[in-house]
């Protein structure tokens, strides 16, 4: 991941991290069982990432598509305080997350994958992808991560940015995993 100034000072005045779930936070596959469960891995690693970006006092959110209980379920586990499920069209309820924090988009991370994540990371002060995010999506991010969704982007993501807010040798551990 290239640490250029001007991306550092993107990074550095980051207080809120938006981020989509599937394809970001999971690998992006969606599985049923027999019984008609739904069922979704998410990385230790991403979450230690989210974990240590929380104790720094950064806020967190979930902007996604589909419902899942598993999504809220992970956001519990992980303190993530501000979950919106079941939108299709990410702008608007990111723009009401960003107004109800009294925030800048300036001031705001977001890390997507695909197409409906365009119009969002369009906004943002630092539009972040995983690896394997579509070509348009890479295409207008700030900051593309060297790993996968679901595999370490979100971890890799978090490090940058408490690196550029000088963060990341604070001593802090994270306790949820």
């Amino acid at each position: 991941m290239p640490a250029g100034t001007k991306l550092f000072e993107l990074a550095a005045g980051i207080r809120l991290v938006v981020l989509d779930v599937d394809g970001v936070l999971t690998d992006g596959k969606i599985t049923y069982t027999s019984d008609d469960q739904e069922v979704k891995s998410f990385n230790v690693k991403d979450g230690l990432g989210i974990s240590l970006g929380v104790r720094a006092g950064i806020q967190f959110g979930i902007i996604t598509a589909r419902e899942s209980v598993m999504v809220s379920r992970r956001a519990q586990d992980l303190d993530i305080q501000h979950v919106i499920q079941k939108t299709r069209t990410k702008l608007p309820a990111l723009e009401k997350l960003v107004a109800d924090l009294s925030l800048t988009f300036e001031q705001v991370a977001y890390i997507g994958d695909d197409l409906p994540d365009i119009p969002p990371m369009q906004r943002v002060g630092l539009a972040c992808c995983p690896a394997d995010a579509a070509g348009e999506v890479r295409a207008i991010a700030h900051l593309v991560s060297s790993h996968r969704g679901g595999d370490g982007a979100v971890r890799e993501i978090m490090e940058f940015i408490l690196e550029a807010r000088q963060l990341i040798e604070n001593g802090l551990s994270g306790e949820k995993i």
